[in-house]
């Protein structure tokens, strides 16, 4: 796998294949906030006819990563250093993932996420940390 490089940090998240594949579209991130959201269809479904944990855990990442990435104009990325993830209710339809910063500092931001399906409930909710690095260069 090669990393995904680009002139503008704004736009790796659109360029990232996995993302792309799941069909996740980023609504905004700016100023320590984010949202995504994301349609059912039925590959990302689930036995009981949900969408599949691992599609909201990603989404949950997702979000958080890009609300903290949004505090240093993207000009770091963010990458993962705990989750902690509470399931309430089976995700379906569009969902739409809110990703905020509660802390940081110039190397780890702390951020929480939820999950809403379109009636408004809470279907998922996560906690996490994340490592700022550099953006990844082209060769």
């Amino acid at each position: 796998m090669k990393p995904v490089v680009g002139a503008d940090g704004r736009n790796m998240f659109g360029q990232v294949p996995f993302t792309r594949l799941l069909g996740a579209r980023r609504e905004y991130s700016e100023a320590g906030r984010a949202r995504l959201v994301i349609d059912a269809r039925p590959e990302l479904g689930n036995v009981i006819g949900a969408m599949h944990g691992g599609v909201l855990v990603t989404l949950l990442d997702v979000a958080m990563a890009s609300a903290a990435v949004s505090l240093f104009d993207f000009d770091r990325t963010a990458v993962t250093l705990n989750l902690n993830t509470s399931f309430l209710e089976p995700g379906r339809g569009r969902l739409t993932a809110d990703g905020e910063v509660v802390q940081h500092d110039s190397n780890v931001a702390w951020c929480h996420a939820s999950i809403t399906d379109a009636d408004g409930r809470v279907v998922a909710r996560a906690q996490g940390s994340f490592r700022y690095l550099p953006l990844p260069q082209a060769a």
